[in-house]
């Protein structure tokens, strides 16, 4: 089994700052690219940043230049800083890791449960 769990939501007034983590445990034997989305009231989910295991990224063009995410591959963990928050970041964000476990060869898409992000004053 596989789990993946998100932690670091919260209420931030805008401009501020949260950091997002978010830790996959299990029967994990390789990791490939994991990603925090987000989801806000009656839009789809959508990709907010991408990270390879070799270290390379992806951004949303709404979060470039304010958004950073990065992973500790020992401890099968993703961050996502966040600085500069607006309103419109305001999603529950949610957790993913294209994971293989010792079940075949194949690598499997796992989600988190999703965390809370309010940006309002």
């Amino acid at each position: 089994q596989v789990q993946v769990v998100e932690s670091g939501g919260g209420l931030v007034q805008p401009g501020g700052s949260l950091r997002l983590s978010c830790a996959a445990s299990g029967s994990i034997v390789s990791i490939n690219t994991m990603g925090w989305y987000r989801q806000a009231p009656g839009k789809q989910r959508e990709s907010v940043a991408t990270i390879t295991s070799g270290g390379s990224t992806n951004y949303a063009d709404s979060v470039k230049g304010r958004f950073t995410i990065s992973r500790d591959n020992a401890r099968n963990t993703v961050y996502l800083q966040m600085n500069s928050l607006k309103p419109e970041d305001t999603a529950v964000y949610y957790c993913y890791g294209a994971i293989q476990d010792y079940s075949g060869g194949a690598y499997y898409g796992y989600w988190g449960q999703g965390t809370q992000v309010t940006v309002s004053s």
